[in-house]
């Protein structure tokens, strides 16, 4: 019981004040890489669980993490007006 109690309190204390929701679907790159680097890195390490198999053990690769997220910034930074997601299908795989 106390490690549940010192988990909850834990993610309680990672959780900001203000929480925010970000609609993927109407992001664009632009939106995206303007973003700060906390919100970058939060759905980076979304997009890369969305893109992973379903049967995919739970192991994050952090070379290829990071060479992912090199290729989408890249790929936004040429293409600041396409949807995020439209680019992430691009760049990392239609899911």
């Amino acid at each position: 019981m106390k490690y549940a109690f010192a988990i909850a309190a834990l993610i309680a204390s990672l959780t900001p004040a203000a929480a925010e929701k970000w609609d993927l679907s109407t992001m664009t790159c632009k939106q995206f890489v303007d973003s700060d680097k906390e919100t970058i890195g939060i759905i980076l390490t979304w997009l890369d669980a969305y893109y992973k198999d379903e049967d995919a053990p739970p192991v994050i690769d952090t070379d290829k993490f990071v060479n992912n997220a090199e290729k989408l910034g890249g790929y936004c930074g040429m293409n600041p007006e396409l949807g995020l997601i439209t680019a992430s299908d691009s760049v990392l795989g239609d899911k």
